[in-house]
């Protein structure tokens, strides 16, 4: 028997192609991860697939494609714990050390670059968009239960209409909009919402990111002073240990991390709407610096607010196409 997949039209795989960006964007605010957001979307496109043959037009395409994605991310999420930030799980620690404690893959909110979630197109529409893709608000999505996650995201995010929401999840626009409320109010009791911060314009961003780099190749602590600021944030997943305040940062960069003295840059694509740099350390054998950190800055102003450093290097590195190591 011809499969559905052999009786599905040519034109269906080009409707893939012109949506695969959002939905991966969809996925990733849901699961938090850019690589289950792209077994997401693989699965939403088999499933588009092998249901073809039951697809009768009434709803146009894209929502169809969104109702498939949607399941699959909620199928995905069943029985499991939120992806989280370190500090979601508790609070500040001192920077020694013996607070390095790794927890799973599966605990952390992943990085994802701009260009695989949509934030690469039209100038207004990337703005619109950044602030619902940063790290903060994708961790603050994850407090919520699956269903409502997916209907703040449709409808805050995407600003979808309730009753358009009610159809995609097959329930009424009362319980879209009681969805919604409790959502809401879930976010605000914690609070969880996304920072508002003064972006720097584009001369003075890099003029900040061009002393920040020569400061940290330099290991110059009196110049970083200068640049981090005072309630400045550091975290580096794996690890469940965070920092808060620069005095706590900069004492952990000249302990118990100075093995990163020497560490060289190199830029790498925008990580969720905030400036991201690939970081080597010094090699041991000698020569060379091998992989240790992708950095995700957030700025406020002329100051660095904000340091998190992802250290699961042998997936994010070729996920933001970064060398696995630089030669001297």
């Amino acid at each position: 028997m011809e499969s559905s997949v052999a009786r599905a039209p040519a034109e269906l795989e080009g409707w893939f192609g012109q949506h695969r960006s959002e939905l991966i964007a969809y996925c990733y605010r849901m699961l938090a991860s850019p690589f289950e957001a792209e077994d997401a979307v693989q699965e939403t496109f088999i499933r588009a697939w092998r249901g073809y043959d039951r697809f009768e037009g009434r709803a146009a395409l894209r929502s169809w494609l969104y109702r498939i994605a949607t399941n699959v991310c909620l199928d995905m999420l069943e029985g499991r714990k939120r992806r989280a930030r370190p500090m979601d799980l508790g609070p500040a620690q001192e920077p020694v050390e013996s607070n390095l404690n790794p927890l799973p893959e599966a605990t952390w909110v992943q990085p994802a670059p701009d260009g695989l979630v949509g934030l690469d197109g039209d100038p207004a529409e990337v703005a619109a968009s950044r602030e619902t893709i940063r790290l903060a608000f994708v961790a603050a999505l994850q407090h919520l239960p699956p269903r409502q996650r997916a209907v703040l995201i449709l409808c805050e995010v995407l600003r979808w209409k309730a009753s358009e929401v009610a159809e995609l999840l097959e329930t009424s626009v009362a319980s879209v909009n009681s969805a919604l409320q409790r959502a809401r109010a879930t976010l605000d009791a914690a609070d969880v919402q996304a920072a508002t911060v003064a972006h720097p314009t584009d001369e003075e961003e890099r003029e900040l990111l061009e002393r920040y780099v020569q400061a940290f190749e330099a290991y110059d602590m009196e110049a970083l002073t200068s640049l981090v600021h005072e309630d400045a944030t550091q975290s580096m997943p794996p690890y469940d240990m965070w920092l808060s305040g620069r005095d706590d940062i900069l004492s952990w960069w000249v302990g118990p991390g100075i093995p990163c003295k020497g560490s060289k840059l190199l830029s790498a694509p925008q990580a969720n709407g905030s400036v991201a740099f690939g970081q080597y350390k010094p090699s041991e054998s000698g020569s060379g610096y091998d992989p240790w950190a992708l950095q995700v800055l957030e700025l406020d102003g002329d100051k660095i607010v904000e340091l998190t450093f992802f250290l699961g290097t042998e997936r994010i590195f070729p996920l933001f196409g970064l060398p696995p190591r630089l030669e001297s």
